[in-house]
């Protein structure tokens, strides 16, 4: 550690030391990918660090602030907004600890507004700040396969791909600070609608006799191909909602969504109807069904289910 801190008393930062905080269900494989390349990891999260993250060499933190003194990146995967202000600026967040040079990767989908207000903060202590939510779910982090929306200076950007490509495969810088957020409320808004029109489609058939397996096959060669017919269509015949992506945190990137579109002055129509949909399944004790799941709001209201349970 005396290595470390000559090192960070100099400026001078190699990107190989990497801060992981958050190693949850998507944070615990993403920081095994890093480990795998070769990165020694410093670890912290709410609950005890995953044993195998440990025993691979990652030295577990007991603060943000210690995270940040002894990493040259720090990259952050929680669930809300509320969790990423206290994980940067709450008492030994990792604002505490920062060094000049050093740069702050925020990976959790949260409020664009928050994150340009954050990106400031972290800016004027002279590091970098780079919102880069994902895409992929589970399967993706797992996978090394996630889409990574990145928001944030090209420089930090740069330093970074080397490290985003050994999570991900789809690696984009779109913009300024709050650009990665923002495109990743209209990714989670495409998606809410694909699954509100699978679902439909799906009951639809089902109701008129048709073999849903069937028919999710046959569309899968047509111009109505998608991932997530593929995915969560086969979800809905097969009545797995085992959650890869929880039905409550779809919930809240429509609500960054909603929020954002009455400040912006337009109309969603078609997300707000998705998110009574998924309102109507919390409503039934579904908030952690997987979000395919949706299409039991939709089973409700016609009393027919697509497929035998």
């Amino acid at each position: 550690m005396l290595e470390q801190e000559a090192k960070k008393n100099k400026g001078e930062f190699d990107m190989s030391d990497i801060g992981f905080i958050g190693l949850g269900t998507m944070g615990r494989p993403m920081a095994g990918h890093l480990q795998a390349a070769g990165h020694r990891l410093f670890l912290h999260d709410v609950v005890p660090v995953a044993s195998e993250l440990v025993a691979g060499g990652g030295v577990a933190c007991k603060s943000g602030k210690e995270v940040a003194e002894k990493a040259d990146i720090v990259i952050i995967m929680v669930p809300d907004t509320p969790h990423v202000e206290a994980v940067l600026f709450g008492q030994d967040g990792v604002a505490a600890g920062l060094s000049k040079g050093q740069i702050v990767v925020d990976m959790s989908s949260i409020s664009p507004l928050a994150t340009k207000e954050f990106a400031k903060k972290v800016e004027a202590l002279g590091a970098d700040y780079l919102d880069a939510p994902v895409s992929g779910g589970e399967v993706g982090a797992k996978a090394a396969s996630l889409t990574i929306m990145v928001g944030g200076p090209e420089r930090a950007f740069n330093a970074m791909k080397p490290v985003f490509d050994k999570m991900g495969k789809n690696v984009t810088l779109v913009g300024a600070n709050g650009d990665g957020q923002t495109t990743k409320v209209a990714n989670q808004i495409i998606v809410a609608l694909t699954i509100e029109a699978v679902g439909e489609a799906l009951l639809f058939a089902s109701k008129a006799g048709a073999d849903p397996a069937l028919v999710r096959q046959a569309l899968m060669g047509g111009f109505a191909s998608s991932r997530i017919l593929e995915v969560h269509g086969e979800r809905m015949v097969k009545r797995n909602f085992e959650p890869g992506f929880r039905i409550e945190l779809h919930q809240k990137d429509l609500n960054l969504a909603l929020e954002g579109a009455r400040a912006l002055g337009i109309s969603l129509p078609s997300t707000a109807v998705a998110q009574q949909l998924f309102s109507s399944c919390t409503a039934h004790g579904g908030k952690a069904w997987d979000h395919s799941g949706m299409v039991r709001a939709l089973e409700m209201m016609a009393n027919h289910q697509v497929a035998k349970g």
